[in-house]
């Protein structure tokens, strides 16, 4: 068996209770990243030093009777837009590669570490964060772990593969429009798009400001559960989960699905008696609300650059910022008056329900040389249409967990929405999938 052999909270338990040690675990992931990670290209930097150096402090807190943290010895993977000290922050890009190295950690880097995660890799990322499917001009692409000639995801594909892999247990990545959910759902493991605000953005070089989010994945529901109650630094409470009202979303979120996708959508909503369908109102124009505000908000944070530096971007996201520089201003405008809107809609939404349900990618990741996927019976982009349904979820800023759902072929995830600051349900719910095996973490 190659990869970690135990799942977050039994690498856990395993090195709080002496019966291995968090050095013998990191010097094992080094040398398994050593190994196959060539093939799959998540990591485009070990932090061998730096995790040898948390891995003897969480020894030497064991050894001598003190408390190594919840998550003690167990690795995690950093997306290259959050700062670690001593190293570089590029974004993924060229562009910023010769910055002066960050003097101190992301806070979510902090925090976990805090809890006593060993920080064990930067990984790969579209650059900038301005994509689907984790194809990076200067680190190439990162190979889904279940088939690898098929994307990961992205852009924060170098995590969630890692996480599906078994490089490392857990992921941090962010979402803007679907950077979380995507590759989660295409690598089969367990993703959250936390409520924007929730979770401290501090460290993190960004995409849009006004929709970025950070979050987690992990190998288990309840080591993503474990993970976010270390990122927000309080335990949730308990949840009745038997009193949960789940309802579908339908309309845009019923359309285009794959038949695999819908057959297993159906499966997850009949498991969580979801019969009642709740439908959103021009979720179209949301959605290209989200990519107007993408591409504006991106443009303006990088132009003073493009002016300079432009023959150092890659080229697909070079000119999606200049087109973006582009846009009217009464455009602009008139998008997050729309954001507004959505957002009151979204609350509507959960007036008789919980938790809403929906598909999180049209179905099973796409070849990376023929990047195509199904919509209204064309063949498209697929660069440009995997965030069909997580894009105009976006403008709510809603919390988002992914749930790898049972499926025969390639991962698929469903998207399960709470109202803002309501993460306990989501992570309750899917602790309770987990457990009766109606959704599993597909790691290869």
């Amino acid at each position: 068996m190659s990869g970690l052999q135990f799942r977050t909270l039994d690498i856990a338990a395993k090195v709080r209770g002496g019966d291995i040690s968090a050095t013998e675990v990191t010097k094992a992931v080094f040398a398994d990243i050593a190994q196959r990670d060539e093939r799959l290209n998540c990591v485009t930097r070990p932090l061998t030093d730096r995790a040898m150096a948390a891995a003897a402090a969480v020894d030497a807190a064991v050894a001598e009777g003190r408390d190594p943290g919840a998550l003690a010895g167990v690795p995690f993977g950093i997306k290259d837009l959050f700062d670690v000290a001593g190293q570089v922050t590029t974004a993924g890009s060229k562009v910023l590669a010769n910055d002066p190295p960050a003097t101190r950690d992301a806070a979510l880097v902090t925090r976990l570490i805090d809890a006593g995660a060993i920080p064990v890799a930067l990984t790969n990322m579209d650059e900038f964060a301005y994509g689907f499917a984790t194809d990076n001009a200067h680190h190439g692409v990162t190979r889904n772990p279940h088939a690898p000639d098929h994307l990961a995801g992205g852009s924060s594909g170098g995590s969630a593969a890692g996480v599906a892999a078994r490089l490392f247990s857990l992921g941090l990545g962010s979402d803007t429009n679907g950077s979380i959910r995507v590759p989660a759902s295409l690598c089969g493991i367990w993703g959250l798009r936390a409520t924007q605000g929730r979770l401290p953005v501090e460290g993190s070089y960004p995409f849009v400001a006004s929709l970025d989010t950070v979050g987690p994945f992990a190998d288990s529901a309840s080591g993503l559960r474990a993970c976010f109650e270390a990122l927000v630094q309080t335990e949730n409470a308990p949840v009745d989960v038997g009193a949960l009202k789940v309802a579908r979303l339908g309309g845009w979120f019923a359309e285009n699905m794959s038949a695999p996708m819908a057959d297993a959508v159906d499966a997850l909503g009949e498991r969580l008696g979801a019969t009642q369908t709740v439908e959103l109102p021009d979720v179209a124009r949301a959605r290209a609300s989200a990519f107007v505000i993408s591409a504006s908000e991106g443009a303006a944070l990088h132009l003073h650059r493009l002016r300079t530096q432009a023959q150092d971007y890659d080229p697909a996201v070079r000119d999606r910022l200049l087109a973006g520089a582009l846009l009217p201003a009464s455009l602009i405008f008139q998008t997050h008056r729309l954001r507004n809107w959505f957002r009151a809609r979204m609350h509507e939404a959960f007036a008789d329900a919980d938790i809403l349900l929906a598909p999180a990618v049209v179905g099973e990741a796409p070849r990376f040389d023929q990047p195509l996927i199904e919509v209204g019976g064309k063949m498209v982009s697929a660069r440009a249409n995997l965030g069909l349904y997580t894009q105009p979820l976006t403008l709510a800023g809603f919390p988002v967990l992914t749930v790898p759902m049972k499926t025969v072929g390639l991962p698929l995830g469903a998207q399960l929405i709470a109202r803002p600051g309501r993460e306990d349900l989501l992570l309750a719910l899917g602790e309770s999938l987990e457990r009766d095996g109606s959704a599993v973490a597909r790691l290869v």
